[in-house]
C-alpha cells in the first residue's frame, strides 16, 4: 500500500480510471472523489471507482496523502491552490493535464513550502468522457510523462513516480516547454484535424463514409469545452504545429493541382514513413 489516502479531484474517465486502478492493486487505503455533481460522484461509487465523495473540496482533500487532480487544464492550477491550504504537510499533489506551462505559471511561487506538486501526464484515454467509460487498465502499458524539473529528484517526485508506475505507466521524464511542444504536434494537432474534417463533411454524406473517415473522426467525438481550453491553454505551440501541417497541405494541394504524380507519391510515401515507424 503507497498511501493511506488518495483523494481524485474530478471522478470522470482519467479520474475514474485513477480510482479502478488504485482499489485493484490496493495502492490505498481509500480512495475519496471530489466533484461537482453529486450524482456524477455517488455512481462513481456504484461503478467502484471510489470509496467515498464530497463536493466540498477542503472537506475531500482533508486527510489526503495524495491529491491527483482530473478537471480540465483551465482549472489545475487554481484546484490545486484552493486545496493546499486546507491539507496536512507533507500532502503531494499530482495530476493528469495535457499541458504544463500554463499550470506552473500559474502557481508560481504561491503553493505553501508544507506541500509539493508533481506535474504528470499520462497519455492514456478516449473519445468518450464520464466516469462510466473508467476503466482499471486505462494506464497500463502506456507512457506518463512527468515534467518536474529534469535533474531535480526530490522525494514527492519519487513517490508520484511511483504510483504512476504501480498503476501500469511507463515514465518519460521531460521539462514543461518540452512537453508542451512535443505534445501539441503529437495530440492537440491531430485533434484539431480530426475535427477539421468532420466539421467538414456535410451530414447527408455520413451513411457513404467507411472506416476511414470513422477512423480519421474518431476523437472529434472528444469533449469540446475540455479542448478548447487544451487548445487555448497550449496556444503558441498548437498555432506552430499548426503551421508546420498547413505548410504540408500547401505543398500537397500544389501538386495535386500540378497533377504531379510522381510528387504526391513521394508526398505520400514520407507521410507512410513517419506511421509506419509508429507501428502498429
Amino acid at each position: 500500500m503507497l498511501f493511506e489516502q488518495i483523494t481524485v479531484v474530478g471522478v470522470g474517465l482519467i479520474g475514474g480510471s485513477v480510482g479502478l486502478a488504485v482499489r485493484a492493486r490496493k495502492l490505498a487505503a481509500k480512495v475519496v472523489g471530489v466533484g461537482r455533481d453529486p450524482k456524477t460522484l455517488a455512481r462513481a461509487v456504484e461503478l467502484g471507482a471510489i470509496d467515498s465523495f464530497n463536493t466540498e473540496l477542503a472537506v475531500g482533500v482533508a486527510n489526503a496523502d495524495l491529491v491527483v487532480v482530473c478537471t480540465p487544464v483551465d482549472r489545475i492550477a487554481q484546484m490545486i491552490l484552493d486545496a493546499a491550504s486546507h491539507v496536512r504537510p507533507g500532502t503531494i499533489f499530482t495530476d493528469a493535464g495535457s499541458t504544463k506551462q500554463n499550470i506552473l505559471r500559474s502557481l508560481g511561487d504561491r503553493l505553501p513550502e508544507h506541500v509539493a506538486y508533481v506535474p504528470a501526464h499520462p497519455l492514456a484515454g478516449a473519445e468518450k468522457a464520464g466516469v462510466e467509460f473508467a476503466v482499471a487498465d486505462l494506464f497500463q502499458d502506456r507512457v506518463t510523462i512527468i515534467t518536474n524539473p529534469v535533474g531535480v529528484v526530490t522525494e514527492a517526485a519519487i513517490r508520484v513516480e511511483g504510483f504512476w508506475r504501480a498503476i501500469g505507466s511507463r515514465i518519460v521524464h521531460m521539462n514543461p516547454e518540452e512537453h508542451d511542444r512535443v505534445l501539441a504536434s503529437t495530440s492537440h494537432l491531430p485533434h484539431a484535424v480530426s475535427s477539421g474534417v468532420a466539421i467538414s463533411t456535410p451530414v447527408n454524406y455520413l451513411p457513404l463514409s467507411a472506416g476511414g473517415f470513422r477512423d480519421t473522426t474518431r476523437i472529434a467525438a472528444g469533449d469540446p469545452t475540455l479542448w478548447a481550453a487544451i487548445f487555448q491553454a497550449n496556444r503558441e505551440q498548437v498555432l506552430s504545429a499548426l503551421r508546420v501541417f498547413n505548410d504540408q497541405m500547401a505543398d500537397f494541394q500544389r501538386l495535386l493541382e500540378a497533377g504531379d504524380g510522381a510528387g504526391l507519391t513521394k508526398w505520400l510515401a514520407e507521410a507512410k514513413q513517419v506511421r509506419d515507424a509508429l507501428g502498429s
